[in-house]
């Protein structure tokens, strides 16, 4: 009984709220400035502790569920990751006016010499039913007068423990673009006081994109690998929205000649 009578409070508490913001949106043209100061102040209050609200709910009620591991992978891949963010939540959800090294979880950082940065970064719900990922990333760019935009992904211990110039490592991204955009993928290996360096390009316009990074023509001293990432460099990207639905790698031995 408790229960329902507390059900019902709340209830009328909330339409009451709701009469009381309609009622100030009706007034706002015409009430005075000192008043409309004070209710904007309020509403903005409000409408961070609601953001915060919708942004949990959408994250723990829609589909593809926070936390998927679920990853197509090649056959024979002895190692498959998605970064955090593309996995899970991560706070803040996104940044306006980004400056460089501004990071995105624990793995992703933003690489810019923009000198006034018109450039927003946020992390979004994927809800569209072919999506694997539960996050997607998106880059809104207006004027860009700097020479160069990326975004690093540092790769965990996992992807180069026992990794040699027998192994292919793979990306796959899906993409979603405004406009056409050049977009670049380089792998860094590092090895001692060296780093061996493997570039790929995304097919232009292409959303589902799987990229390869063959080890066997680089240098690499197996011994002394030490770590890797993922260098995303986007040419051109002024006055565009990137969306970046999911990120992924994996890796496999080369099948023997």
């Amino acid at each position: 009984m408790a229960k329902g009578a507390s059900g019902l409070l709340a209830a009328f508490l909330h339409h009451r709220a709701l009469r009381r913001w309609q009622a100030i949106a009706e007034r706002a043209k015409t009430m005075r400035l000192s008043e409309l100061r004070q209710a904007r102040h309020h509403a903005a209050e409000q409408r961070s502790v609601l953001d915060q609200v919708l942004y949990v709910a959408d994250s723990r009620l829609m589909l593809p569920l926070i936390g998927s591991s679920a990853i197509q992978k090649p056959l024979h891949s002895d190692w498959a990751w998605r970064p955090q963010l593309w996995r899970g939540p991560i706070s803040p959800p996104g940044v306006a006016a980004a400056e460089t090294k501004t990071s995105f979880g624990d793995e992703v950082t933003l690489f810019h010499d923009c000198r006034i940065s018109e450039l927003t970064v946020r992390q979004l719900r994927n809800t569209r039913e072919s999506d694997l990922a539960p996050f997607g990333l998106r880059m809104d760019v207006f004027n860009f007068d700097g020479s160069f935009l990326s975004l690093v992904i540092e790769l965990p211990s996992e992807a180069v423990r026992g990794l040699t110039r027998k192994h292919l490592v793979r990306m796959n991204a899906l993409v979603d673009t405004e406009n056409r955009v050049e977009i670049f993928a380089r792998l860094n290996v590092r090895h001692g006081p060296n780093a061996e360096q493997v570039v790929r390009e995304f097919p232009l316009g292409a959303e589902d994109v799987t990229l390869e990074f063959d080890l066997a023509y680089t240098k690499l001293n197996e011994k002394r690998v030490e770590a890797a990432w993922i260098d995303l460099i986007f040419e051109g990207a002024q006055m565009n929205q990137i969306v970046l639905r999911d990120v992924t790698f994996s890796r496999r031995p080369r099948a023997e000649l």
